[in-house]
């Protein structure tokens, strides 16, 4: 009863401390931190959505960048590009397809390359792919091309010990052309070409299949602007000559092809633009007895390059 009594009754007994709580609970928590920190709110939300969206971002690369992937769809156009050795990544095989030869031959030819995934789909996929077009139950995609940077292309000489023999195109939009020119300066020694970003063939399955092969060793340089890329070149010691059907002198007549030197190269009709032109140390022409206007990009470049190769050797 007594301690009944003890605990009914009114008179305060010994407690357990607060150890400073309630003190601490009254001091200043310090400055309130900014929108951006404070858990909850907008603008934190805000900031950690850019932050993941930066995180996600691919690192720059010191290289001229990537293509895009590209399709090519239809039966003989794949099988052509198995056999020029165009890169393949996926090779799409519509189900329930009539095994015809040449299906036979794709199958064969990406299970010999390896590294080529061979995927089954229905009809329906391969429409929505390739946006309708005549796919005949074939698809072949091939990855995005891994441009060089311009400086890479002088460097790869300089360590080989040799002088720089590169082709620019400017203005050249036929990727048969641009893989003609590849094939050319891989069969002349040279170290590689350069094309601008825009405006301008790309390394496409056309390009690759016209290089028969060389694109496989020869770099395809990328620039973000032709004639800054070519006043850098200069700054580094490298000659630039254009090929002009008006140049001041005969392609024979020029010394410069024995050292360091850029081949500009323009489109066919139209040939080099006003300001690459101006760009150029040397403009020059390649004599034609014959009586003709101009040179596709290919057969100029390669004409061009058997010159330079001609005095290198």
């Amino acid at each position: 009863m007594a301690a009944h009594n003890r605990r009914m009754s009114g008179k305060k007994g010994a407690q357990v401390g607060s150890g400073g709580q309630r003190r601490r609970g009254l001091e200043g928590k310090g400055p309130t931190p900014p929108a951006e920190m404070r858990k909850g709110h907008a603008k934190q939300r805000a900031a950690a959505a850019k932050a993941r969206r930066v995180q996600g971002r691919p690192q720059q690369r010191r290289g001229g960048g990537r293509s895009t992937s590209e399709l090519v769809v239809g039966r003989n156009p794949v099988v052509e590009a198995l056999r020029e050795g165009v890169p393949a990544s996926t090779l799409y095989v519509q189900q329930f397809i009539d095994n015809d030869e040449r299906v036979r031959e794709a199958l064969q030819l990406a299970a010999e390359r390896g590294g080529i995934n061979l995927m089954e789909a229905p009809r329906p996929e391969l429409d929505r792919m390739t946006n309708g077009l005549n796919h005949q139950g074939l698809v072949l995609q091939v990855p995005p091309y891994e441009y060089a940077h311009p400086e890479d292309l002088a460097e790869a000489a300089y360590d080989e010990g040799e002088d720089p023999l590169i082709v620019a195109l400017d203005g050249v939009t036929d990727p048969r052309n641009l893989g003609a020119v590849v094939r050319s300066v891989s069969a002349f020694g040279g170290h590689g070409v350069l094309v601008p970003e825009r405006r301008a063939a790309g390394m496409t399955a056309g390009a690759w299949k016209t290089s028969a092969g060389a694109a496989a060793r020869t770099p395809v340089a990328r620039a973000t602007n032709l004639t800054r890329a070519l006043e850098a070149y200069k700054k580094a010691g490298i000659v630039v000559v254009g090929l002009a059907a008006d140049g001041e002198s005969e392609i024979g007549e020029l010394q410069a092809l024995e050292g360091p030197v850029v081949i500009v190269v323009g489109s066919e009709g139209k040939g080099l633009s006003r300001l690459v032109g101006e760009t150029c140390d040397f403009r020059v022409r390649i004599p034609m007895p014959g009586g003709a206007e101009s040179l596709n990009a290919g057969v100029a470049a390669g004409i061009v390059l058997y010159e330079a190769a001609r005095r290198r050797g």
